[in-house]
């Protein structure tokens, strides 16, 4: 596999950064959809794709602009307009389309965005085909080719793609699902979308954050910020069955019990992994995480017999290695969960959370109940901003602490220690038997990469 170091565009989740700032500008938007359009043309000489975007107010110009690049190579687009990220690979694989295309930056702040493609059968693009792309985009940029202006004209949106989508979903549940939950939409992409699936699916659900303005996507609110629904369920004393929260774009999801517990994606694959394998539905009992996953979960799946493979970080990783395995069910902490019994090809929040539904429906037992046994070790995770991404076995000083941390722990927790994907960051992951050792050594490895690597 090609490393994630050589692309300098495409992160763990596409291309993301600023709008208005390269590589999201005018001109290299333009250039972005015009070297997409000629990948396409090399497997189809009148190549289609759908687009979409989540509700940040960059969103229309960018889906402007990659559009044109696209159709100056002769691509037929067509837009789906606000939809969550999952809809667009579902739409991809199940039209026929030669791709989609996303444009959102998922959880970030509203000033971000991003551009995320999916091949036609629904999958995120593997790092060679994105390193080739990238090739192409900065030929593009070096070419000296007048860049057409900005037309102001969006593609026209087809809204029966969006409810194409919707249905798919309601179909994916057999059970009745009449479950009272409170639902955050992150003022997302779902927000144009949980209310509408939510009816059809006989769920009585209250909403928050479902009033998008283009600059409040995020923003104290949705998968983000887990604590927001959890306080408002537990406030409602009794009120509702559970609490739902989606990040931007909806590919993710996080749960919260009716007590006001929050539920993470370690928690939601731990019942879901034992619910398919209680129907026989999950082949070699096994699921694939990744490695920030807390031991807790490793050790609650071995008790009920089931086997953990852990992947890179980034829910195209954890894919991967369900492939590679045939593996049906696979996610992250963060919410993103995968589910491969069906026709998911990504994460889906929407979906997730109609399944966790589904078991709570089927089972009659609450969500704190089917996920009361899972012991969490102590665990922290603490960012520091960098001014580049160096390999942390290259620095002496930050590698000596890592070493030191891993020895002091002596198989009794975890360090992982990695760069974001989408971000200037650096991740120390540490879990320990005790609170105390957990921060001592958090802190130790952090302060080692801020003398080191620190951004001020």
């Amino acid at each position: 596999m090609t490393s994630q170091k050589k692309r300098q565009l495409f992160g763990t989740d596409g291309i993301r950064g600023i709008a208005g700032e390269f590589p999201l500008t005018i001109e290299s938007t333009y250039w972005i959809g015009r070297a997409l359009g000629h990948d396409l043309l090399k497997a189809n000489p009148h190549p289609k794709v759908v687009i979409g975007q989540d509700t940040r107010e960059s969103g229309a110009w960018i889906t402007e602009r990659v559009a044109s690049g696209l159709a100056s190579c002769g691509v037929d687009v067509h837009n789906a307009g606000v939809i969550t990220t999952p809809g667009v690979a579902y739409l991809a694989r199940s039209r026929g389309y030669d791709a989609g295309i996303v444009i959102s930056a998922s959880h970030n702040p509203w000033t971000d965005n991003g551009i995320k493609v999916f091949s036609g059968d629904g999958y995120k693009l593997p790092d060679e085909h994105e390193l080739a792309i990238e090739q192409e985009i900065f030929s593009l940029l070096e070419s000296g080719e007048t860049v057409p202006a900005q037309q102001n004209s969006r593609v026209p949106e087809e809204a029966s793609l969006r409810r194409e989508y919707i249905v798919w979903l309601a179909k994916s549940v057999s059970q009745d699902l009449s479950l009272r939950p409170l639902v955050d939409c992150a003022n997302g992409a779902a927000a144009m979308e949980g209310p509408e699936l939510f009816r059809a699916c006989g769920v009585q659900a209250d909403y928050l954050s479902v009033s998008p303005d283009g600059r409040n996507i995020n923003e104290n609110c949705g998968a983000l910020h887990p604590q927001v629904v959890a306080k408002a369920v537990a406030a409602a004393a009794g009120k509702y069955d559970l609490g739902i929260t989606f990040d931007g774009d909806a590919d993710r999801v996080l749960l919260s019990d009716a007590g006001g517990r929050i539920v993470n994606g370690d928690a939601i694959l731990l019942l879901l992994a034992r619910d398919l394998d209680a129907r026989g539905q999950l082949p070699g009992a096994l699921v694939v995480a990744t490695t920030m996953s807390n031991m807790g979960l490793e050790v609650a799946l071995r008790l009920s017999g089931i086997r953990l493979l852990r992947a890179n970080v980034g829910d195209k990783y954890v894919l991967e290695e369900m492939k590679n395995t045939d593996a049906v069910l696979g996610g992250e902490q963060s919410g993103h969960i995968i589910l491969r019994d069906g026709e998911a090809t990504t994460g889906d929040g929407l979906l997730t959370a109609l399944r966790v539904m589904e078991v709570m429906a089927r089972t009659k037992r609450s969500l704190a109940e089917l996920t009361c046994d899972l012991k969490v070790f102590p665990q922290t995770i603490k960012n520091i901003r960098v001014k580049e991404k160096v390999p942390f076995d290259q620095i002496p000083r930050i590698k000596d602490s890592i070493q030191a941390a891993e020895r002091e722990l002596n198989g009794n927790g975890r360090v992982v220690v990695r760069y974001s994907g989408t971000e200037a960051l650096a991740r120390v992951m540490v879990e320990a038997e005790s609170e105390d050792k957990m921060r001592s050594l958090t802190e130790k490895i952090a302060a080692a990469i801020q003398g080191s690597l620190g951004a001020n």
